[in-house]
């Protein structure tokens, strides 16, 4: 994918082993020192966000290089494609998620997670650049589908009620192409009937990864999961490019100039993202 930029600011791949632990250390940052995520002795002490797909993973980075920390690293994303998948033991979220239908897609697939950007960057110009990286990278390896976890805070499916219902009732994604919350893990998002939820206090109450995730057209899985680690409860979201709302189409254009045109920004502030965050947290 080639690098793009947008003023100060770089959007590209991973390159080196050193670009790939500085996306660690600000999952580290992220998920753990701001979300309250448990961390293992070896991740606390590396401070260090990893795990075995990351040597596999393709990484989006955004870059500021007048950013004095982490190699000016200050948003990152995973990408994990169908082939990474069944070289090194499947997706991330088929540990939560039951993901038989979006395998049976008949083209490409790609695993969105571990998506977070520094507390001094969350605002749109950054924000434009990870949707339009992601737009870049799918279109390089003719991915028509995105899929992966996105996250509320706290692991208190009662306390997220309502924003669980409203997923549930008004964007489950369709029978051929729905994740399902694996029986042993599965949580049930409709807690409240339809007819009680006022769906403007409903969209209000969702993370903002989830309400970006949804203006582009995205639905959600059957059930939620309880992620104790991370202080979450995630859901699996999935995205046809194919089918991307049109007023927000552009997002998903690859850029093609140094400078991409101005679009309007979603808002995507990323500190309810979780490791698992796929499109798009991932873990």
């Amino acid at each position: 994918m080639t690098p793009q930029r947008f003023g100060d600011l770089e959007v590209r791949l991973a390159c080196s082993a050193d670009d790939v632990e500085a996306a660690q250390r600000l999952r580290y940052k992220v998920f753990y020192e701001e979300m309250g995520a448990w961390p293992d002795a070896a991740t606390a002490a590396l401070k260090r966000d990893f795990d075995d797909l990351d040597a596999f993973a393709d990484h989006l980075l955004v870059v500021d290089k007048q950013h004095p920390d982490n190699g000016g690293i200050v948003g990152t994303y995973r990408f994990l494609r169908r082939c990474h998948a069944k070289a090194h033991g499947g997706f991330y979220s088929a540990g939560e998620f039951d993901l038989a239908a979006v395998l049976d897609w008949p083209g490409e697939v790609m695993e969105l997670g571990r998506s977070c950007v520094h507390a001094d960057y969350r605002r749109g110009a950054i924000l434009q650049l990870l949707w339009r990286g992601i737009a870049a990278y799918a279109k390089e390896h003719n991915a028509g589908l995105l899929f992966g976890c996105a996250s509320f805070p706290g692991s208190d499916p009662s306390a997220i009620a309502l924003g669980l219902s409203y997923l549930h009732h008004h964007h489950m994604a369709p029978w051929g192409l729905r994740p399902r919350a694996r029986d042993s893990r599965y949580v049930a998002m409709d807690a409240m009937p339809a007819h009680l939820i006022d769906e403007h206090v409903a969209t209000k109450a969702l993370p903002p990864l989830i309400k970006g995730y949804l203006r582009v057209g995205a639905c959600v899985g059957d059930g939620a999961v309880i992620d104790h680690q991370f202080n979450t409860v995630d859901v699996c979201v999935v995205v046809r490019l194919d089918q991307v709302t049109e007023r927000y189409s552009r997002h998903f254009r690859p850029m093609n100039s140094q400078r991409p045109a101005r679009v309007p920004s979603i808002d995507l502030s990323l500190p309810s993202a979780s490791p698992g965050d796929s499109l798009p947290s991932s873990s």
